[in-house]
């Protein structure tokens, strides 16, 4: 529902702001009191295309806002979720326009595309105009239309259900076709590059082991040689040992010498010292002494584990998943007949597993189409449109167009006068007959849509009286479950409305300006006395008036 709409410096509206409410609204004054500015402002913000003369003379900018409070499950929200933009309580459509004619567009204060803002907008509302229709006059929403008449939402959702299951068979077929085109392209190549990670055959970690075995054999290698170095210094010039001996023996000829004893003792000692040094370091280097060829394989292995990862692009931590795809590929090409023969046959079953739930929903579709053209007749007689014949046209469509809509073209048509052959909705009226048309389509499908606003740009122009009411009526009718504004020239019709809006012209301080003012009940009969008796308002005009609203209550 819209719920505000906000308008500054577009033509003669320098500054309004309107509050709406559910029900019906009428808006009615004098011809060129502007009461088409405040549609085409509307407008602006549902998308419409701007132009360099909606700037109001003086004014850097037009801007207008539309304020929507629409259900928690209304498409418009989904639109918001697919372009990742916020999601409030109420959406914002605002429109913004230079004098040169350039706009932006923004939604929840979010910049957006003129596009975008168009789609949001033509989800919200619906604009029956003379000269201008959307929604029931586009014919790609008269299938859904037609299916939420007859309560046809179930086989509806069922065929969509079984298209979306035969595209992706046809899909998974498609892409089946395509991986064994290629590995047949390709089978020499994959071959060779099997065979050859089959010899690596590489090991999730491999690299990272081989890395760390490689430090550490290089670590015992520089650790082997220092103990040789530290054992070869021990015996060079005859050795430690050998010195320490000779050093003895020279000392123990001083016979019982007691000031030598002290040295001898100590020479005993270092010799006993030496001797244990050298066996621990013989004892260490033939421990620690490295495989020669340990080393050697171990850099290899990665050496050649790295250069086949370059080869194919990837890292080493990869190459076996990459053996895996591989392999994958070959078995497509050896089990490729019989994977190809079961997708097909999966896109057969799809395909009329969709065809009988299509052929179900074109029967459905077929006596609803009786109940709605029916139902439509009843209401265009009262609307003086009882010559008009309204149809339900359904054609089957070929095999390569069936869609997830069924297998059926749906399009409303219409002949206006006898011996007329049907046609589209848009091409058959004029602009009177075309509103009032709409009027009564809106009536009887007013549940089809999921458009909560509904805008009626003199539904009743050309009648008057009984026809007049009539459309009050029904426009009352539709506003019990929709949000209605009506722009109108018959005090019958506004008669009808919840709510009443004058829009009128001023003249001050040498500028005009559009205003709309919400009348009350006395001024409202006032008003609907100025319809009903024109410029000079007599007392049974005001009487007339009275009972037209009384007739309301």
């Amino acid at each position: 529902m819209l719920v505000a709409l906000s308008i500054r410096d577009v033509i003669l509206i320098d500054r309004l702001d309107l509050a709406l409410g559910q029900g019906l609204t009428a808006l009615t004054g004098e011809t060129g009191a502007g009461k088409s500015i405040l549609l085409d402002s509307l407008g602006l913000a549902l998308g419409a295309r701007s132009e360099a003369g909606l700037v109001r003379a003086g004014a850097a900018q037009a801007v207008v806002s539309a304020v929507f409070e629409p259900p928690a499950d209304h498409p418009a929200r989904r639109l918001l979720a697919e372009h990742g933009l916020p999601d409030e309580a109420s959406i914002t459509l605002r429109r913004v326009v230079q004098p040169d004619g350039r706009s932006r567009a923004f939604v929840n204060d979010e910049p957006v595309s003129v596009s975008l803002l168009k789609r949001l907008g033509e989800s919200l509302v619906e604009i029956e105009g003379q000269f201008a229709q959307v929604g029931l006059a586009d014919a790609s929403t008269h299938a859904s239309l037609l299916d939420a008449f007859g309560g046809l939402e179930g086989e509806a959702e069922r065929v969509r259900g079984a298209f979306a299951a035969w595209r992706a068979a046809e899909r998974a077929l498609t892409d089946a076709d395509a991986a064994i085109a290629a590995a047949r392209r390709d089978e020499e190549w994959l071959r060779h590059a099997l065979a050859e990670l089959d010899r690596l055959a590489p090991e999730a970690d491999e690299e990272e082991r081989l890395d760390q075995l490689r430090r550490s054999l290089q670590g015992a290698e520089r650790r082997a040689e220092a103990l040789a170095s530290a054992r070869d210094e021990l015996a060079r010039n005859r050795g430690v040992a050998q010195a320490l001996r000779a050093a003895t023996r020279n000392l123990e000829r001083l016979g019982g010498d007691a000031a030598v004893a002290p040295v001898l003792a100590a020479l005993s000692a270092a010799q006993d010292a030496v001797a244990e040094a050298e066996t621990l370091l013989e004892r260490l280097v033939a421990d620690t002494a490295p495989d020669p060829r340990a080393l050697e394989a171990a850099e290899e292995r990665l050496f050649a584990l790295r250069a086949t990862a370059r080869k194919h692009q990837v890292t080493v931590a990869e190459l076996p998943a990459l053996r895996e795809r591989l392999q994958e590929r070959l078995g497509e090409l050896d089990l490729g007949t019989e994977r190809i023969a079961a997708l097909a046959n999966a896109v057969q079953s799809a395909r009329e597993a969709y065809r009988v739930a299509a052929e179900n929903l074109s029967a459905a579709r077929r006596r609803a189409a009786e109940a709605l053209a029916h139902a439509v007749a009843k209401e265009l007689q009262p609307l003086k449109l009882e010559r008009a014949r309204f149809v339900v046209d359904m054609v089957r469509r070929e095999p390569q167009d069936w869609g997830p809509d069924g297998a059926d073209r749906v399009q409303f048509l219409v002949a206006m006068n006898q011996g007329q052959s049907p046609a589209p909705l848009a091409k058959c009226a004029s602009g009177g007959e075309l509103s009032r048309l709409m009027l009564a389509l809106k009536v009887v499908l007013a549940r089809g849509s999921p458009v909560t606003t509904l805008v009626f740009d003199e539904v009743d122009a050309g009648i008057g009286g009984a026809t007049a009411s009539a459309v009050g009526e029904r426009l009352a009718k539709l506003a019990e479950t929709l949000q209605v504004l009506v722009v109108t020239h018959s005090p019958q019709v506004a008669a009808k409305a919840s709510r009443h809006w004058q829009v009128s012209k001023r003249s001050e301080g040498g500028m005009t300006r559009t205003h709309v003012e919400v009348l009350d009940s006395a001024a409202r009969r006032e008003e609907i006395a100025r319809m009903l008796a024109g410029e000079r308002i007599t007392d049974a005009a005001r009487a007339a008036a009275a009972d037209l609203l009384a007739g309301v209550s």
